[in-house]
């Protein structure tokens, strides 16, 4: 990725210091890749939303729904490690369109599992301009090794956002997991906050 440019008092590139502007520290370089990474997924979700019909909050949560049938919202929300009523807005228009269904526990009224409708299973498979297409393309590029050292700086950087701080208790049904079990890693490396599934009002969808 090129170097930033320097901005006069107008805003506008400085031919004279473009290439005597000093380079960015360690922090600021890497807020500037998270900055390009959050504009892309921004961006491709806007795509997903015209091509698919889903945006990738949306589209996140088919897959998991997908993954785990007859998990419950709480259940999807510990995996995204965010409030329930963040995903409201997400489950409104996904039971509106006819991609998820709740159904009745027969023995937990209190419980609400989530299925995917044969409109949704559709929708549930792998599809090339997505954005876990693309994360798929650029984990291919890096060394097992490598990726082992992002998601440790990922993982820290969710842990000081707040995110991932509690531990994951889920068994694929939001009901608690047992010792050991180990489903933080997508999440702890920071791929929903990523997309959109954090740092939003509760009852109000993330955004594309």
């Amino acid at each position: 990725m090129a170097p930033l440019k320097e901005f006069d008092a107008a805003g506008t590139a400085s031919a004279a210091n473009e290439n005597a502007a000093a380079p960015l520290d360690e922090v600021m370089e890497f807020m500037r890749l998270l900055w390009a990474v959050d504009q892309g997924l921004r961006s491709t979700s806007k795509v997903m939303e015209t091509t698919l019909g889903l945006t990738s909050p949306q589209r996140l949560v088919v897959r998991l729904v997908g993954q785990y049938p007859g998990i419950t919202a709480g259940g999807l929300a510990e995996i995204l490690h965010v409030h329930p009523s963040t995903l409201t807005g997400v489950m409104k228009r996904l039971q509106k369109r006819g991609l998820v269904e709740r159904r009745a526990d027969p023995l937990d009224a209190r419980r609400a599992p989530l299925f995917l409708t044969k409109a949704g299973q559709v929708l549930s498979v792998p599809a090339e301009g997505t954005v876990e297409a693309a994360v798929q393309r650029a984990l291919s590029r890096v060394p097992k090794a490598r990726l082992a050292c992002a998601q440790e700086v990922l993982t820290a950087l969710a842990e000081e956002l707040g995110v991932g701080n509690a531990p994951l208790s889920f068994d694929g049904h939001g009901e608690g997991a047992a010792p050991g079990d180990d489903t933080a890693g997508v999440v702890a490396a920071g791929l929903a906050p990523a997309l959109g599934l954090a740092g939003t009002r509760p009852g109000r969808e993330p955004a594309p």
